[in-house]
């Protein structure tokens, strides 16, 4: 299969080797997989944007956060150099959208019965978390900086950066937890469990809801050293968090 590009990002997938791999990879996914294997096709695809830019995802024809379904539209903007963390935050957070210099901070595709998706931390784009989604297979795995992270967890395929340090994404919640309940969506419980993964120091923690913690909507906030765990939204409203932990775990 012939590989298309949008000719406005030419000039950029000419001078990035990585982009212009991962754009041949992942237009040619049906090719991928039938040569290879879903598994691999995967595997593969969350190594390329483990390694990619966010001007190379942009330009391979990935949605962003502005918009996820289709391509970038503005690549005169977003193919530029990347500005300078500002005093605010806004990059340190990983939250650029676009038309921003230097692209977006999360990108996603979609084809058929599989998705990916890709985070960056900001602050530089020191960190990223590749999603990948097997729809057909119920399955969803996790590498942040290349580094498969919650292995036997039912995660869901999305997640955000704090202080571009921790990945945040939530995964399934105990069978055995009275308020417990089943429904449609990436995630079929209503009670949840997060996951945190400090990427500075490469640990992660599971945390799962004890029987009287309710986390239907769990917010995860870095105050100062510590993080909190806020059950939902207005949890975080009212200051009444459910667990307080210091940011990086106790050696055991």
């Amino acid at each position: 299969m012939p590989v298309v590009w949008d000719e406005a990002w030419g000039e950029w997938l000419r001078q990035s080797p990585q982009g212009g791999e991962l754009l041949a990879w992942w237009q040619q996914a049906r090719d991928g997989m039938h040569r290879v294997g879903r598994e691999a096709y995967g595997e593969r695809l969350a190594a390329l944007l483990s390694a990619a830019s966010p001007r190379d995802c942009a330009a391979a024809g990935f949605g962003c956060t502005r918009r996820m379904d289709r391509v970038c539209r503005e690549p005169s903007v977003c193919r530029l150099d990347p500005v300078a963390p500002s005093a605010a935050g806004e990059v340190l957070r990983g939250e650029r959208e676009g038309p921003v210099q230097g692209a977006c901070g999360g990108f996603h595709g979609f084809r058929g019965d599989f998705e990916a998706h890709v985070r960056f931390s900001g602050g530089g784009d020191r960190h990223r978390a590749v999603f990948w989604r097997d729809t057909a297979a119920s399955a969803v795995r996790l590498w942040v900086d290349g580094v498969p992270v919650g292995s036997g967890v039912g995660l869901d395929s999305y997640g955000h950066w704090l202080d571009g340090r921790f990945l945040v994404a939530r995964a399934e919640g105990p069978d055995d937890h009275p308020r417990q309940s089943y429904g449609p969506g990436t995630l079929v419980t209503g009670i949840v469990s997060v996951l945190i993964h400090d990427a500075v120091h490469g640990s992660t923690r599971v945390l799962i809801p004890e029987s009287h913690e309710r986390w239907t909507d769990p917010q995860v906030v870095l105050a100062g050293e510590n993080l909190r765990v806020y059950a939902t939204r207005e949890a975080v409203t009212a200051g009444v968090p459910d667990r307080i932990l210091p940011g990086r775990p106790t050696p055991e």
